[in-house]
């Protein structure tokens, strides 16, 4: 009896003692807001509401971890970009060097001297996960595989993806080479603006080398644009170091919602935690749309521009987040335009705000607003012209 009182009197000072211990432990590790631990299994996980960029679910989000191939969301991002920019087309051919040629993993399987369509270089590295076709594509816009990884990790600099560093531009093993789930998610975000994407990274299977004697089958390495209504994107990831990843989106009811985790264990495992998930934010969640991509929100006075006026518009989508059964009476919306605007005026620069806040006051997205069109600065006779005629009205 004294014996079994003794290890019970260690058990109890044993618990005391480390129990502390294990409760910090597991709320470092466990999702920050709170709610149910939809990934148990994986190292990091987060959800994100596309169009207001709201956290619906967070684990160890911010942890540095290697990528594998979801690294080729930015691949595509910068491809999409120049393709908005006019400096490609999807028409346009693409060489591929002996380099790329040589990149093992997934791939298309391109040869050397090989070329093939800016169109038919995405479908590889969207559908298959082509490590050949990033670092063609790669080549073709930076020069260098190594001058396009410049330009990556000054995009992600620019989007605030603090726990980020490319080596590569497919994801392969490297040192030094990282991401985080919420930075992930970040890129994941801008990339759906471009909405052609979702052509690609939504289809399931397609060929390339069509007319070709030997045609290739493009499987998409994510099952659930097959298997999860609503999933059209948007990349898998996989190596021994990162284990399995995901960067999943889907859309319901005008609500397109992004999950990204990290350090799964198998496919099936990862799959099931992301439909997870998407159910929780599907079944709790609505969104109310505002504006369309684009959608002119007012005008505004341009200072001695060519054109005297330009309006203010949306880059993308604007809905507003509740959840389910949540009255929109509970949200104010108010724009607001920079008081004075001077000529010249680009397409890329923020001109004003509408900002979502609650009846307290508290805000809960802020959207910029940019130039419908650019516009030059008027000439001096121009703006003689306009200032004489003005006179004339005020007389």
């Amino acid at each position: 009896m004294k014996r079994n009182g003794y290890l019970a009197l260690c058990f109890i000072m044993c618990f005391t003692f480390f129990s502390p211990m294990v409760v910090a432990a597991a709320e470092k590790s466990g999702p920050k807001n709170g709610e149910m631990n939809f990934a148990p299994h994986a190292r990091s996980a987060v959800m994100i509401e596309a169009d207001t960029g709201t956290v619906l679910y967070d684990k160890n989000a911010n942890e540095k971890m290697p990528p594998a191939s979801i690294t080729k969301v930015m691949t595509m991002l910068l491809i999409m970009e120049a393709i908005e920019r006019g400096e490609l087309k999807l028409t346009d051919k693409v060489r591929t060097s002996e380099r790329a040629a040589s990149m093992g993993g997934s791939q298309i399987f391109l040869q050397p001297g090989e070329e093939m369509t800016v169109e038919d270089m995405i479908k590889g590295i969207a559908i298959a996960s082509g490590n050949d076709a990033s670092v063609a594509m790669a080549e073709h816009l930076g020069g260098t595989e190594e001058g396009f990884v410049t330009r990556m990790n000054e995009r992600a600099k620019q989007l605030g993806m603090k726990n980020t560093h490319f080596v590569n531009s497919n994801g392969l093993p490297a040192e030094n080479h990282y991401s985080s789930a919420q930075d992930i998610a970040i890129m994941s975000r801008e990339l759906l603006k471009h909405e052609g994407i979702t052509k690609f990274t939504g289809t399931y299977q397609d060929y390339l080398r069509k007319d070709s004697a030997s045609p290739f089958w493009l499987v998409n390495t994510n099952r659930l644009v097959r298997f999860y209504e609503g999933v059209d994107g948007l990349k898998t990831g996989y190596t021994g170091e990162a284990k399995y990843c995901l960067t999943a989106t889907a859309k319901r009811n005008n609500m397109r919602v992004i999950a990204v985790v990290m350090g799964e264990p198998d496919v099936k495992t990862r799959n099931s935690e992301v439909s997870t998930m998407f159910n929780y934010a599907f079944t709790h969640f609505q969104v109310m749309p505002m504006y369309k991509k684009g959608e002119a929100v007012q005008s505004i006075t341009v200072d001695k521009g060519q054109q005297p006026q330009i309006n203010a518009v949306t880059p993308h989508s604007v809905s507003m987040l509740m959840k389910k059964g949540e009255s929109a009476d509970h949200y104010t919306r108010e724009v607001v335009l920079n008081q004075r605007v001077n000529a010249p005026v680009s397409k890329e620069q923020v001109i004003g705000h509408i900002f979502i806040r609650t009846k307290d006051g508290k805000e809960v997205n802020r959207i910029d607003l940019y130039p419908e069109q650019a516009v030059a600065k008027a000439g001096m006779w121009e703006i003689l012209k306009r200032t004489t005629k003005n006179v004339f009205i005020g007389y």
